[in-house]
């Protein structure tokens, strides 16, 4: 795991250089296996194995000076102008460099932490020792405080994972706050401020619409810029990386020495089928006199990017589907700038195969699908493309139809009302499909934002009654349970009343609370990126191989600016993703693809989950023999484990609900059966976060 950790401070001075501590002379506290990028008052380090081109610094004089963690395509004076921009308050120009990365920036004592737009790379901080320490991990920050677990963030975490309103700024550690995507966390003399750089449309007024080709030209330019500020970058061989920086929480001797070897050198891709990380393959393989190109190894020119794709042969009854979609790869593949490797993955690569991992930073679904994800990428390349974010970025959220009946625009509503009803099939009911989602659209267009949460909070006490979560399956049946300000989550239905009571509290002081009203759909489709970033986020550390870098140019702050852009009309028309990235490989030059592309199904990932589930049944019936969950008073094990049953038999229950719940079940006991923190020196840590464990049935704390 790398991170980035640094301190603002009220005294002038508080101890040696680069240490952080209390105001006694000598007393010092430093992150494990951490490089000092600058030292006292206000110490700032990366801790991890970064490249040594992925952390820079400028310096203008001693109290004028901007670090960027990350890959950033800025040129030394890009940067130069940009720290003088923020010194005069303008933090908008940090953001805008192709590329994904952290800033910070220190004009005297003030400290200014820039987090990203989709949540990928957030900022962390909390009160320390008179003043505050922020990260870009929120574990780190959870030992030097020695934080407890804050139940309540986990029980929104589980009812309401696509909220904000009821995660608010918490995580699962209490005292260490997270900042909102698109804000900055700025710190002077021990006071905070989190402001926003990024401006949000109010519920009335639309933002400023721009023609749907050129709104597709600047998607097409913005991923261009995104892959080739990954090909342009100085990059270095595994062999050539810094050494092992020591211990990392979560991860023994053994493990280090396993991961050591790393993945092949070069730049390589995912291409199993999907449209998304298929477009970026064929970007990054045919960018004009850099395909696949690697500086500073190899020949340096033309070597051919590494095309991945995942063959799943554990499912079963899809052969026909798994055949379509390798023959898809095979073709796109034929391009003589790729070369292609089918990774073969049998039942070790199942969900559920494997509980065992490293301990990430919070809990996400992927910790059950770890091995699975790892097997692919542990076949990439050392700078690895993936298509993460596209669906969030591209597509018309269910709730965007609420924003085209504000707008008047009900004309754009037919067309993907129409596709609703093909996907639904033949039936006497399918004859009221459009008129059933036009009545929830025009619902949601008409709820004011305080009266959505209030009734999303009461509706949530429901949610583990019978009949609770009532709705129905299919697209329509996710499209009509989208059409809200908020919903439950597919794990709500399992949790206890006492801890969907306290998460219905949590909407309900958030319906009360000032704030600026954005759109439905546009606010639900920011909440739906969020999250999936935030997972991302966490499949990264979950599956992480060492030296490898994982690229996911959707994700990036220019890319999810272009998209931004798209026209609500060209978004919910039916096969609007595929079009668009039609549209993006023709501007780029590549127009043969193979019939089909562009396809989408959840079947593999659903099969697969099926699948795992009833080969890992025991072993996940142990693990709810006596969970950590219920001790801390969020789910009853018998429910649980009722409900594993009914999944392994084949009735209709929602798996991605019991993989939020044993994900949990599995991080809470890493983090409960780590040994060491992340902190040394004089001052560090008496002991590791929540060292105690989880009390029997604690009392929910409200974060």
């Amino acid at each position: 795991m790398r991170w980035l950790v640094g301190w603002s401070s009220i005294a002038a001075n508080f101890g040696t250089a680069g240490a952080v501590g209390g105001s006694d002379e000598g007393r010092t506290v430093h992150p494990v296996g951490a490089q000092l990028l600058w030292g006292d008052p206000d110490p700032l380090w990366a801790v991890g194995d970064w490249r040594p081109d992925e952390v820079r610094v400028v310096t203008v004089d001693p109290i004028t000076k901007l670090a960027v963690l990350g890959c950033c395509a800025a040129t030394d004076e890009e940067l130069r102008v940009g720290l003088f921009a923020a010194r005069g308050g303008a933090l908008r120009h940090l953001t805008a460099w192709p590329g994904s990365y952290t800033c910070v920036v220190q004009v005297g004592r003030r400290i200014t932490i820039v987090g990203d737009l989709a949540g990928a790379r957030p900022v962390f901080y909390t009160p320390w020792a008179n003043g505050t320490a922020y990260a870009t991990a929120a574990l780190p920050l959870a030992d030097l405080i020695e934080a407890q677990l804050d139940i309540g963030h986990l029980a929104a975490l589980l009812a309401c994972p696509e909220t904000p309103e009821a995660l608010r700024d918490s995580t699962p550690y209490d005292g260490v706050k997270r900042i909102p995507p698109g804000h900055a966390l700025i710190l002077r003399e021990g006071s905070r401020e989190i402001t926003g750089y990024e401006q949000v449309a109010s519920l009335a007024v639309a933002g400023p619409q721009i023609e749907a080709e050129r709104a597709v030209d600047g998607v097409r330019d913005a991923l261009i810029d995104a892959v080739r500020a990954r090909l342009t970058a100085p990059r270095h061989a595994p062999e050539t990386l810094p050494p092992d920086p020591g211990p990392v929480p979560g991860m023994g001797p053994a493990e280090r020495r396993a991961a050591r070897g790393g993945p092949a050198p070069g730049i390589g891709a995912d291409l199993s089928g999907g449209s998304a990380s298929g477009t970026i393959a064929l970007l990054a393989a045919g960018l004009p006199g850099r395909p696949g190109t690697v500086l500073g190894h190899g020949t340096g020119a033309g070597e051919r990017l590494l095309a991945v794709t995942f063959n799943d042969l554990a499912t079963g009854g899809r052969e026909a589907e798994e055949a379509a979609e390798l023959e898809r790869a095979r073709a796109i593949a034929a391009n003589p700038r790729l070369h292609h490797v089918v990774v073969a993955a049998g039942e070790e690569s199942l969900p559920y195969a494997s509980l065992e991992g490293p301990l990430t930073d919070e809990p996400a679904p992927s910790l059950v699908m770890a091995d699975r994800h790892r097997s692919r990428l542990a076949a990439g390349s050392a700078d690895h493309f993936t298509g993460a974010g596209a669906r969030q970025v591209l597509d018309a959220h269910p709730a965007r139809l609420a924003d085209l009946l504000l707008d008047r625009r009900r004309r754009h509503l037919l067309r993907p009302v129409a596709a609703l009803a093909r996907a639904e099939g033949p039936s006497p009911q399918s004859l009221f499909i459009p008129l059933t989602v036009y009545r929830a659209a025009r619902r949601l267009a008409r709820t004011p934002y305080r009266t959505g949460l209030e009734t999303a909070a009461d509706r949530l006490l429901e949610a583990n009654r019978p009949g609770g979560l009532r709705g129905g399956t299919g697209p329509l049946g996710a499209s009509l349970a989208a059409l809200t300000w908020s919903r439950p989550g597919p794990a709500a239905r399992w949790l206890t009343g006492e801890a969907l009571a306290e998460v219905s509290v949590r909407l309900t002081g958030a319906a009360t609370r000032p704030t600026s009203v954005q759109r439905p759909g546009e606010a639900r489709a920011r909440a739906a990126l969020t999250r999936h970033a935030s997972d991302q986020r966490i499949m990264e550390q979950a599956a992480e191989v060492r030296s490898q870098r994982l690229h996911a140019p959707f994700l990036d702050n220019q890319v999810v600016r272009a998209c931004r852009d798209l026209p609500e009309s060209l978004r919910v028309k039916p096969g609007a993703r595929a079009e668009i990235l039609r549209k993006v490989l023709a501007g780029a030059g590549i127009h043969d693809l193979p019939p089909g592309w562009g396809a989408t199904t959840h079947a593999s990932s659903t099969a697969a989950a099926g699948t795992g589930l009833r080969a890992s049944l025991p072993h996940l019936i142990a693990l709810f023999d006596a969970p950590l969950l219920a001790d801390a008073g969020l789910v009853e094990a018998r429910v649980i484990r009722k409900a594993l049953r009914a999944a392994s038999e084949g009735e209709p229950v929602p798996l991605d609900g019991l993989a939020d719940l044993i994900s949990t079940e599995l991080w809470l006991r890493r983090l409960l059966s780590r040994r060491g923190t992340c902190w040394t020196g004089t001052a560090a840590p008496r002991q590791r976060a929540v060292a105690g464990g989880v009390p029997p049935r604690p009392t929910l704390q409200s974060g």
